[in-house]
């Protein structure tokens, strides 16, 4: 339990300074002001669907109005992730605190399950809040909470694996600035990797709707939860956080 030292040490940092706050401030702004516009279009095509039968057939609470926010929703992480990682081991490192904890009696693998714990207990605290959403479309009609719900597994792994690359990236640099901008290229890559697919050859393309972060998002959404993306997604979080943990034992042993 010697993690847990560290897991009290980050929360308390994280709510002790503007970090935590300032991010969920502004992640919950942006998210609501994306749902309320999804929502008011889809009020209004269903106004028109009322007098014009015909071309309401294909309108769907899930499909046009939730699907939508969590598509806009991991866009946003894009962004406020690499907030709560970057100062994660970077911080140490510019302090020098970091040679100090790597001396505790306490192994590397626990010093980095409690930071990484920390940003996951924040970000699972962060999508918990934003539950507010389709709590207020039940409100109005009825849902099918199965898609819901798996559209919010797919955003836990997706956030995990954000979270997982930005622990990553901070191992390795003492710049915060350096971190959060490093942490958010490699995301961006991710997103963006299967977009020159349609140009590639065909093991080419596989492999790059493969490495998408946005192919394994889709599926989830639609209430679909295939072994492929779980396996690609926890695959990502493993591989991260082991080059993490060399990255701490490479420091240890450079002293």
């Amino acid at each position: 339990m010697r993690w847990w030292a560290v897991f009290k040490k980050e929360m308390w940092l994280y709510f002790g300074s503007p970090v935590a706050y300032v991010v969920f401030t502004f992640f919950l702004l942006i998210s609501g002001w994306f749902f309320s516009q999804i929502f008011l279009y889809y009020s209004n095509a269903s106004m028109q669907a009322f007098m014009q039968p015909q071309f309401g057939q294909s309108l769907n609470i899930t499909d046009n109005v939730m699907r939508p926010l969590f598509s806009n929703m991991a866009v946003v992480l894009l962004f406020f992730v690499p907030m709560l990682t970057m100062r994660l081991f970077a911080e140490e490192k510019k302090s020098g605190t970091i040679e100090l904890l790597l001396t505790y009696p306490i192994r590397d693998g626990e010093v980095l399950a409690g930071k990484f714990l920390a940003a996951g207990a924040l970000f699972v605290t962060l999508l918990a809040l934003t539950l507010v959403y389709p709590v207020l479309v039940a409100f109005f009609t009825r849902i099918e909470w199965g898609p819901i719900l798996s559209g919010y597994l797919g955003l836990l792994l997706a956030g995990a694996t954000f979270l997982a690359v930005g622990v990553l990236i901070s191992s390795l640099t003492e710049n915060q600035i350096v971190a959060g901008f490093g942490t958010f290229g490699v995301l961006l890559a991710l997103w963006i990797v299967s977009w020159g697919a349609e140009f590639a050859g065909p093991n080419l393309r596989a492999l790059l709707q493969y490495l998408s972060i946005t192919e394994h998002m889709d599926g989830f959404s639609r209430g679909i939860i295939d072994t492929k993306d779980l396996v690609y997604y926890l695959t990502a979080i493993a591989l991260a956080l082991f080059l993490t943990l060399r990255s701490l034992e490479s420091k240890r042993w450079r002293g």
